[in-house]
């Protein structure tokens, strides 16, 4: 029978030392056991959920596998990171309820009108880019002002506010997908 531990921790050291094919033999070897372990402590989330842990664990492994001690034994901290990604999963996944939509419609209708969770989100967009961006934003986009009239009111060439509108609009959907300010490298008004 081998010992999978030192030969587990002789691979992750020549991993962290740079060993690709070290490291490729490590992740082969361990994914069979970490998907028993996901299997046995997440059998409560839905069996399709398993295989994103796995991949969630390999993700961590690889990025953390800086933090284990080449002098201490490789198992229990692998079998730590994946005990915490399910219980990671649990609190993502495990906690939902679901229930079919179509049983509660008619408590859900809404009054007709603007949504008055859309201004909110709207104005807290739109605190997140440049005034001049945000208020050609407003008017064009959002009120359907005629490009041509919005510039002669902010002293911009009709081609000009086209192009601030695009802009703000990109810097917006990085804001609105979470990655938040400007890259580095890149002007404010991209």
């Amino acid at each position: 029978m081998r010992d999978s531990e030192s030969e587990w921790s002789v691979l992750m050291r020549a991993a962290i030392g740079g060993d690709g094919r070290a490291y490729a033999r490590l992740l082969t070897e361990i994914t069979p056991v970490l998907r028993g372990i996901v299997r046995s402590r997440g059998r409560t989330l839905p069996p399709d959920r398993h295989e994103d842990i796995v991949q969630d664990v390999l993700l961590a492994i690889h990025e953390k596998r800086h933090t284990w001690r080449p002098d201490s034994p490789l198992k229990p901290w692998l079998y730590a990171v994946t005990r915490h990604k399910v219980v990671d999963a649990f609190r993502r996944w495990g906690a939902s309820v679901h229930l079919p939509i179509e049983d509660f419609t008619e408590f859900l209708e809404s009054e007709p009108g603007p949504d008055p969770l859309a201004r909110r989100d709207t104005d807290r967009l739109l605190a997140g880019i440049d005034d001049r961006s945000a208020a050609i934003v407003r008017a064009v986009a959002i009120e359907g002002e005629e490009t041509g009239a919005v510039g002669a009111r902010l002293s911009m060439t009709e081609g000009a506010v086209r192009v601030a509108l695009h802009r703000a609009m990109k810097k917006l959907a990085r804001l609105g997908a979470g990655s938040g300010g400007d890259r580095p490298g890149r002007g404010r008004d991209e």
